[in-house]
């Protein structure tokens, strides 16, 4: 079992990482942090539900890269250099300066468009691992007082697309086991509705006996204490920031 880390530890991590991405500006570097991203997801994976998450994040990140390079190849600005291909132009009005659909494609617009979506995406793959690693719950527990309704709301939601692919996967596999081989989203759909409102309700019903809202004040009791480690990783994460900062 991995030693367990402060819930606020990789959030930190990735908000550092991402101001030194952002500051340097390098294809490479945000690459260099990819990897990086992946590898510490690898490390800390611990089987928890939210850890799924993290490859949708990898999807939705590849997913914006390619958006960013098909509007490069239609819409952008000219950029010269070496032609790669033309594809039909479109006259636009006048009060639309510098701006074209279609054209001559130079791998300079192709670079710089690749380039904008990989900042982006690194982005992206960032707060992925730091929300696939942590505990929504544990994350809740160590927020201020004047946000802690907001952080539920935000953690009610981060935690829904990680239960429904539980219940997906638990209602595919009990179909199957009733010998439904021809599966569609007829039969999925209403299975998987009754078990969100189920879900629902033992939320609401379980927030309601433990008093949420009531009370203004919050216990002193710290659930999660911040340790060496945690320093550790934060003043790795610091260092490094300043060296791309400084770079």
């Amino acid at each position: 079992m991995k030693a367990p880390l402060h819930p606020l530890t990789l959030w930190i991590w990735a908000l550092l990482l991402a101001i030194g991405v952002i500051t340097l500006n390098s294809s490479w570097v945000a690459l260099f942090v990819v990897g990086v991203a992946v590898a510490v997801y690898l490390i800390r994976l611990d089987g928890a539900p939210w850890n799924a998450t993290f490859w949708w994040s990898i999807r939705i990140a590849l997913a914006i890269v390619f958006v960013r390079l098909i509007v490069g190849v239609v819409i952008g600005v000219p950029i010269p250099g070496t032609t790669l291909f033309s594809i039909p132009r479109i006259s636009l009005p006048q009060w639309m300066p510098g701006i074209r659909i279609g054209g001559d494609v130079t791998l300079e617009r192709l670079s710089s468009s690749a380039h904008e979506g990989l900042i982006i995406a690194t982005m992206i793959v960032l707060f992925g691992a730091a929300t696939a690693l942590t505990s929504p719950h544990k994350l809740l527990r160590v927020l201020p007082i004047f946000v802690y309704e907001i952080g539920v709301t935000l953690v009610i939601a981060t935690s829904v697309f990680p239960q429904l692919a539980q219940s997906l996967h638990r209602i595919r596999n009990a179909q199957k086991m009733r010998g439904i081989e021809k599966i569609s989203i007829r039969t999925i759909a209403l299975p998987l509705l009754e078990q969100s409102l189920s879900r629902s309700l033992l939320l609401a019903e379980s927030m309601e006996s433990r008093g949420f809202g009531v009370h203004g004040k919050r216990s002193r009791y710290k659930p999660s204490p911040w340790n060496f480690r945690d320093s550790m990783v934060v003043l790795a994460s610091l260092s490094l920031c300043i060296v791309m900062v400084a770079a």
